[in-house]
C-alpha cells in the first residue's frame, strides 16, 4: 500500500458484504480515489482506526443491508468518532424510515439507490470529497475569525479575494472569439442584480462553474454559496434538506435541522438538475420564491430568507413545460435570465488552452512532471466529440498523466473511445476524398481500420485480431500486405 505521506488522491472507504459489488465500485472510483474496501462493519472500523490517524479517509460509502448490522448503524458510529468524514448510503431499498434514520441518526450526506450509474456515482463521490475539503477550510477560517486579530482578518479578506479570482469570470479558460465570450459577458451583466438565473447545457459543460461565477461577481460574494442536487433525492428528503424541520416533525426527527435556504441566507442557493423534481415539489418551491419565506417541517412559524436562486438543468425545460411535466409559472420564475453553456464540441478553439490548463492541474494533483502533449495527441483530442464535455476531458487527462512515464503525453495513452472516433472520421475522409475504384478505396479504408485497431491495443496483435474477427496469422498477413512493420 502507498505510504500515507505519498498519497495524492483523496481516499474513500467502501463497505459492502458482496465482493462483486466491492470490485465494481473499486473499478469505478480507483482513477479518482484511493479506495479501501471492507466486507463488514468490523473490518471497516479497523481500516478507519488505522487510517484516520492521518485523516486519510474523507468519504465512507456503505451498503445499507449487511449481515450483523445496518449501514445506518455503522455510519452512526463513524459520525460519533470521526464527524468530519462525509457519509453516503448505497441501497437497493427505498424504505422511508431507513432514509429518515440515515439522515437524522447518522448524518447521511447522500442516499444513493441501486442500480447506480458509474458517472453519477463518481460525480457524487467527487462532490463529497470537495465537501470534506470545504469543511476543513471553513473550520480553519472560523478559528482565524475567532482570534479576531486584524492581521488574521486581512488574511481572510485575501482568501475571499482569491476565491473571487478563482471562481469569477477570469476562471473561464477560452480562446479569443470563443462562444464562452458571450456567456462571460452575460454573467458580468446580470451578476450585480438579484435576479433568478436558469443555467442550461449538457452534462459536464460547467453549469455549476457559471453559477459560482455569478455568485462571486455579485454583491453576495462574501456570503454563502450553497448547492443541492435536486435529482439525487426523493421529494420528502429534498424538502427536509431545503426547508429544514423541527424536532418531532416525523418519526426519527430527534433534533432541529436548519435547511439549505436558511444556510444560504444572504447568499446564493444553486439548485442543480431542477428539471428532475416532481410537480408536487415544484409547487412548494414556487411559493418560497414568490413569498421569500417558508415553514420548516413541523413548525408553525414562517422563516424569512434573502436568497438568490440559480437553477440548472440539462433537460429541455420549455418542452417539459409544454408537456405539463414542469410547471410554467415556476419555469418563468426561475428563468428570469437564461444562460446557456455551449458543449465542448462547439468551442473546439478552446480545447488546446483548456487541455493545457487541465494538464497543469492534473500533474500537480498527481505529483508528476509533464511538459505537454504530443502533436498527434492534441490532434486526437481535437477530433473527438467529447459527449461528457469538460468533465470527460478532465478525467481523460488525469488518466493519461497517471499512466504516462515521459515528459510528453503520447497518443498511446489515450483511451480506446477517444482513439476510436478519430479513426471513424479519418476513414470517412478517405472514403470521400480518395480517388480510384472501389478496390483501391477499400484497401485504403482497410489500412485505416488496421492502424486504429493497433493503436487502441498498443500494438498487441492478439487483441487487435480478436476485435477485428481475424486470426493472429491473418492479421499479420494484412499488416505485411499494407507495409505495416511490427514497429
Amino acid at each position: 500500500m502507498t505510504p500515507t505521506s505519498l498519497r495524492r488522491l483523496p481516499a474513500v472507504l467502501v463497505v459492502d458484504d458482496e465482493l462483486r459489488s466491492q470490485e465494481a465500485l473499486r473499478r469505478t472510483l480507483e482513477e479518482d480515489f484511493e479506495v479501501f474496501c471492507a466486507s463488514g462493519a468490523d473490518e471497516g472500523m479497523e481500516i478507519l482506526d488505522r487510517e484516520q490517524s492521518t485523516a486519510a479517509i474523507r468519504v465512507v460509502l456503505c451498503d445499507q443491508r449487511m449481515p450483523g448490522t445496518t449501514g445506518v448503524a455503522f455510519l452512526k458510529e463513524v459520525r460519533s468518532r470521526w464527524p468530519d468524514i462525509v457519509r453516503i448510503i448505497l441501497s437497493g431499498y427505498t424504505d422511508a424510515e431507513d432514509i429518515i434514520a440515515g439522515v437524522n441518526e447518522a448524518g447521511i450526506w447522500q442516499y444513493l439507490l441501486k442500480p447506480w450509474q458509474p458517472e453519477q456515482l463518481l460525480l457524487t463521490l467527487q462532490r463529497a470529497a470537495e465537501v470534506w475539503r470545504l469543511q476543513q477550510e471553513n473550520q480553519r477560517l472560523s478559528l482565524d475569525l475567532r482570534t479576531a486579530e486584524p492581521a488574521l482578518r486581512r488574511q481572510v479578506e485575501k482568501k475571499q479575494d482569491k476565491a473571487r479570482r478563482q471562481f469569477g469570470i477570469d476562471a473561464f479558460v477560452r480562446h479569443a472569439g470563443s462562444p464562452l465570450d458571450g456567456v462571460c459577458e452575460l454573467i458580468a451583466r446580470v451578476a450585480p442584480y438579484d435576479l433568478s438565473v436558469m443555467v442550461t447545457g449538457e452534462s459536464g459543460t460547467g453549469k455549476e462553474m457559471v453559477a459560482r461565477a455569478i455568485h462571486y461577481e455579485s454583491a453576495r460574494a462574501d456570503k454563502a454559496f450553497v448547492t443541492e442536487n435536486c435529482g439525487a433525492l426523493p421529494d420528502t428528503l429534498l424538502e427536509s434538506e431545503l426547508f429544514g424541520y423541527k424536532r418531532g416533525a416525523f418519526t426519527g426527527a430527534v433534533e432541529d435541522r436548519v435547511g439549505l435556504f436558511q444556510q444560504a441566507d444572504g447568499g446564493t442557493l444553486f439548485l442543480d438538475e431542477i428539471g428532475e423534481t416532481s410537480p408536487a415539489f415544484q409547487v412548494k418551491l414556487l411559493r418560497v420564491l414568490q413569498e421569500g419565506e417558508f415553514r420548516p417541517l413541523g413548525s408553525n412559524r414562517a422563516v424569512t430568507v434573502d436568497v438568490r436562486v440559480i437553477a440548472a438543468t440539462n433537460r429541455d425545460l420549455e418542452a417539459d413545460v409544454r408537456s405539463g411535466r414542469f410547471r410554467e409559472d415556476l419555469y418563468y420564475r426561475l428563468a428570469t435570465i437564461a444562460v446557456h453553456v455551449p458543449p465542448l464540441r462547439e468551442r473546439r478553439m478552446d480545447l488546446p488552452l483548456l487541455a493545457e490548463t487541465l494538464l497543469a492541474s492534473s500533474a500537480q494533483a498527481l505529483g508528476k512532471t509533464v511538459s505537454g502533449f504530443a502533436t498527434e495527441t492534441l490532434a486526437a483530442l481535437a477530433t473527438y466529440d467529447w459527449p461528457g464535455n469538460v468533465r470527460e476531458l478532465q478525467n481523460e487527462i488525469l488518466r493519461m498523466v497517471a499512466l504516462g512515464e515521459g515528459p510528453l503525453l503520447l497518443p498511446a495513452l489515450l483511451s480506446s473511445r477517444v482513439l476510436g472516433r478519430p479513426a471513424v472520421a479519418e476513414a470517412t475522409h478517405w472514403s470521400d476524398d480518395l480517388g480510384g475504384n472501389l478496390k483501391t478505396r477499400m484497401e485504403a479504408l482497410e489500412r485505416v481500420v488496421l492502424e486504429a485497431a493497433m493503436r487502441r491495443h498498443r500494438g498487441n496483435k492478439s487483441r487487435a485480431a480478436q476485435e477485428l474477427g481475424l486470426s493472429r496469422v491473418g492479421l499479420r498477413a494484412k499488416l505485411q500486405r499494407h507495409g505495416m512493420t511490427d514497429e
